[in-house]
């Protein structure tokens, strides 16, 4: 399945606090930037936001799930350091841009 325009453009919204978020496809899906910085992917209209050690505790506190992709049909699914973004973050704007910005810094 790929990214419906109607959640990109949700997601867009919802990060409009950020300032101007660039879309560029890529692994099926969307990738987010902020300042040429990566920081997110929408994936099957399902929102990651890039991790780190520290940060990817919260996420798995909180059941989200890692973004996982199949580089080749027969290799094994390689996992990322990008997790799902719980849906009450995602639906507060102002919380949703403390979690992006977490993402951009690597915190």
């Amino acid at each position: 399945m790929a990214v419906s325009d109607g959640y990109q453009q949700f997601v867009l919204d919802q990060l409009s606090e950020l300032g101007r978020v660039r879309t560029q496809r890529l692994f099926g899906g969307v990738g987010l930037y902020l300042n040429e910085v990566i920081f997110g992917l929408i994936f099957e209209d399902q929102l990651y936001f890039k991790t780190n050690d520290a940060s990817r505790i919260e996420y798995e506190q909180r059941g989200m799930q890692g973004f996982r992709t199949q580089a080749l049909k027969r290799a094994p699914r390689l996992k990322m350091n990008y997790y799902t973004v719980p849906a009450e973050v995602l639906e507060d704007p102002e919380t949703l841009a403390v979690w992006a910005r977490r993402a951009l810094s690597g915190i």
